[in-house]
């Protein structure tokens, strides 16, 4: 028998741009090399320098270390002002909230991420081939890991 995932037949997400992602509490935000190269241009920066004013390396499941963004003392995200100051240049994981894999592993998960967030269950209803083409977009997009020394 085939495992459908509990979201076959789609679900609902609208931001309401309260930033509940974005603040607040303390995670990661992996950057994949293309986001790099993005942030880059945007703020006129060569990978070094940006790296060292606005990332750190963090380790993955595989003890690999991996490009995130810094977080103010607050949890905030370094780029978080008002509002995001790198919006047009988001983080490809930015932009696939909540559509992650460890968010639509279960319906439980979902559940749990729609608790913070008061977007998830609301709005645009999103179908099952829209929901795997942002997991799609995640899976292909390799992570930026610093090279092994």
């Amino acid at each position: 028998m085939e495992n459908i995932p509990f979201y076959a037949q789609g679900l609902k997400f609208s931001c309401k741009r309260c930033s509940a992602c974005c603040r607040y509490e303390s995670g990661y935000v992996f950057l994949s090399n293309s986001d790099l190269k993005k942030l880059t241009m945007l703020t006129d920066m060569d990978n070094k320098t940006f790296i060292g004013s606005y990332c750190r390396w963090v380790l993955d499941r595989k003890g690999k270390q991996v490009l995130s963004l810094r977080e103010k003392q607050n949890k905030d995200c370094i780029f978080w002002e008002s509002e995001c100051m790198i919006y047009e240049a988001r983080p490809l994981q930015c932009v696939t909230f909540p559509f992650w894999d460890s968010i639509l592993s279960s319906e439980y998960n979902w559940d749990a991420a729609a608790s913070g967030c008061p977007g998830i269950n609301t709005g645009k209803l999103y179908g099952n081939a829209e929901i795997e083409q942002f997991l799609q977009m995640r899976a292909s997009e390799p992570l930026y890991y610093r090279e092994e020394q």
